[in-house]
């Protein structure tokens, strides 16, 4: 009995006559999330955007795209197909930019929240005005390094470099960290008596705010400031820093957050910085780029206009 080959690896595999149109259309979706948001960038109908899409998926024989109440979720298969042609067909797109004058495509930019909305966007207002498009994704590090292999972002800027050499990245700020309560627990802190020699001691009584229940950043803080580990348990855990934000700025607790999201609420007296380490701890945010996203030349205009910025931030 003649033994049986296992089969080969489950990998993507272009038709044998490839449409550079599909494809085309099918990064475009990949990369907006959802067939309207990548009509107009194509040029296209909604209608001829999911047509496209369906008749590459009967190629393929495989489906694409899952649909959502809104937009799309690509497949493992999309994940890989989109990594192989995102290089070559940035490529192409530029060299019928550069002969025929075509739309430039808009840039895909992903980062924290938190610096997207403070930071990040204000930045780039202006290259708005003057005719940039961006799409914006939020999201943690990890995972949007991952949908930047495969072609979905342009730009990521996380707290952490990449692993290995795929993708290229450069130191783009420091983030300074700050322990903050609102003025009334100040007051109160302040007054404990034990807060000038044990600053900790007196903490132990203010409710603590986090946005994880494991307190990231906070058990950072007092590692590095007050070289000990943490034990008090968050009084309350909320989605994202600002959340945190909100709640300390209503008199619910203490917590540690970057001076970009609290520095208005210390000069306007709405928060009170509680400790002033001489080195306070700082978290190194690096500006990567997708290998390929260079030939769209408003990528080059958006990474550069935030290396700018962010000399003053």
């Amino acid at each position: 009995m003649k033994k049986r080959t296992p089969d080969a690896p489950d990998t993507a595999r272009l038709p044998a006559h490839a449409d550079l149109n599909l494809l085309r259309t099918f990064l475009a979706v990949y990369r907006a999330g959802t067939f309207t948001a990548a009509a107009p960038a194509l040029g296209l109908s909604q209608p001829t955007v999911t047509a496209q899409i369906r008749t590459l998926e009967q190629q393929t024989g495989r489906e694409l795209f899952s649909r959502l109440p809104r937009g799309v979720e690509p497949t493992p298969y999309a994940h890989e197909l989109a990594a192989r042609i995102a290089g070559p067909l940035d490529a192409l797109a530029t060299l019928d930019g550069g002969s025929q004058g075509g739309p430039v495509a808009p840039v895909h930019i992903a980062g924290p929240s938190e610096l997207l909305c403070v930071r990040v966007l204000p930045a780039l207002a202006a290259l708005v005005t003057d005719g940039v498009q961006l799409r914006v994704s939020q999201g943690l590090p990890e995972p949007l390094l991952e949908e930047m292999r495969t072609g979905r972002h342009d730009l990521v800027i996380a707290t952490r470099r990449p692993r290995g050499r795929g993708l290229a990245s450069v130191p783009l700020t420091d983030e300074e960290y700050l322990l903050v309560a609102a003025p009334a627990w100040a007051r109160r802190i302040a007054a404990h008596p034990q807060a000038a020699d044990d600053l900790c001691a007196a903490l132990r009584e203010v409710p603590l705010i986090t946005y994880a229940e494991d307190l990231p950043i906070v058990r950072r803080y007092w590692r590095t400031i007050f070289g000990r580990q943490l034990t008090t348990r968050a009084a309350v855990t909320v989605p994202n820093l600002y959340a945190v934000l909100s709640a300390v700025n209503a008199g619910t607790g203490v917590s540690v957050l970057p001076r970009s999201l609290c520095q208005e609420y210390l000069d306007s007296g709405r928060l009170a910085l509680l400790h002033e380490p001489e080195e306070p701890p700082l978290n190194t945010l690096f500006l990567i780029q997708r290998p390929g996203a260079e030939t769209n030349p408003d990528v080059l205009r958006v990474r550069d206009a935030l290396q700018r910025a962010a000399r003053g931030w």
